[in-house]
């Protein structure tokens, strides 16, 4: 496994974010959100795995590129069943945690074990799961990481056993709007008490729809800063604030009103999360696959055959043979990309791509960002399957992309 250097890393960081001079107010937000996102981000990555498993069509024989991020789906991935996993990741603390998970599949003794770092992922039970069985086997730069302490003076690994799904970026901002939603009286937990989509639907518009018209939240959400917290960069949010008519007050509306009633809650375990900060209790709950009881001892047996980097997916690329590679997942990544970062990471992509291969990405608006900013004698070897496309999007159960987007290779390309 890759050593993790810390300079280094945010240097790649940096480079990914920064678009514009440091004395202008784009620049200053971009430098604060690379320093931001350095650390923990996503405590569970927000995109579907269902849907993402779909449209890759992995089979026994596949070698799989995927940003890492909070490493729910890399280990969903292994329920297909994949020959070769290769996760990359900008963010060390996005890497440790990928490889904390690995070995607790590897050496707990069960999916009670698992599940009770993971899932519940608030018992004081944990930190000795950890130091028997997990701590003995990680690698140095993972093990420093989770014994290493953060700014209130706690080992991090500590944060498994008070909540882990409140920490992050991301845990801190959906902890953040729930104590906002107070200050308009609104308690969110009341939304997962429905028990159908048409009392989900009524919920939302007439305790949550009201929130997004009043002044003060409107002022708030013009701040850019202010979405740090859902991992979205200054350049992702012009894209976003273009998407709706009202901008991103519109956006944001959309989104929430799908991830609110879009689904049936006992099927949505992004609903759970956002507006519960926590999966749902019970042996029937909805849960990421590599949680499931039934997909455990799947995941134990393929976590040899993954790999996760700490490097860019790029230069990871430019590594690999040609045509070697059956399936690709970019995450949102392109959002943040420079037309040359693009062409580049195309460039590799299709280099190391087989015959028929997928790529699949999200983008925070409904366009695909590619046309008319990779080259088009790199795009010309891709299909672009639109409608099908469409129809992934449509039932990705996390609510908050605008685009999802499948590119399929052209044999002899």
């Amino acid at each position: 496994m890759t050593m993790i250097d810390t300079p280094a890393i945010g240097d790649r960081i940096s480079n990914a974010v920064v678009r514009n001079k440091a004395l202008t107010r784009t620049g200053l937000l971009e430098r604060l959100f690379s320093s931001a996102f350095r650390g923990l981000v996503y405590p569970q990555i927000w995109e579907d795995p269902l849907v993402d498993m779909q449209a890759l069509d992995l089979k026994p024989t596949d070698t799989l590129v995927t940003i890492a991020s909070g490493s729910c789906n890399v280990l969903s991935y292994l329920t297909a069943n994949p020959a070769k996993v290769i996760a990359v990741d900008l963010s060390p603390a996005h890497v440790a945690l990928g490889r904390l998970k690995l070995t607790a599949a590897e050496r707990l003794s069960g999916h009670t074990a698992f599940a009770n770092m993971f899932r519940y992922a608030n018992l004081k039970s944990n930190l000795a799961l950890y130091q028997r069985h997990i701590r003995p086997h990680l690698d140095a730069p993972t093990r420093a990481y989770w014994d290493g302490r953060d700014l209130s003076g706690r080992r991090r690994i500590a944060r498994f056993t008070r909540g882990f799904y409140s920490t992050g970026l991301l845990g801190r901002f959906i902890s953040t709007a729930h104590l906002l939603s107070r200050v308009y009286r609104v308690d969110l937990h009341e939304l997962l008490k429905t028990n159908s989509v048409d009392q989900q639907r009524a919920f939302f518009e007439r305790r949550i729809a009201p929130v997004f018209e009043s002044r003060s939240f409107r002022n708030l959400v013009s701040l850019r800063a202010s979405l740090f917290g859902l991992g979205i960069p200054p350049a992702q949010y012009e894209a976003l604030a273009g998407d709706a008519e009202d901008g991103m007050i519109g956006a944001l509306r959309a989104r929430t009103e799908r991830l609110a009633c879009g689904f049936p809650l006992k099927d949505n375990y992004f609903a759970w999360q956002a507006f519960g900060s926590g999966y749902q209790s019970g042996e029937t709950a909805s849960l990421p696959p590599y949680l499931e009881p039934r997909n455990f001892e799947a995941v134990r047996r393929n976590t040899a055959r993954v790999e996760i980097l700490n490097e860019s997916i790029t230069a990871m690329l430019a590594r690999r043979p040609a045509g070697s590679v059956d399936a690709f997942v970019l995450l949102d990544a392109q959002d943040w990309m420079t037309d040359r970062q693009l062409s580049e990471l195309w460039g590799e992509i299709t280099r190391t791509a087989r015959p028929g291969a997928r790529v699949i990405y999200r983008t925070a608006a409904a366009p695909s960002p590619l046309p008319g900013h990779v080259p088009d004698g790199i795009l010309g070897k891709w299909d672009y399957r639109a409608e099908e496309s469409r129809a992934l999007g449509a039932r990705d159960r996390s609510a908050i992309y605008g685009g999802f987007h499948l590119h399929i290779k052209r044999d002899g390309a």
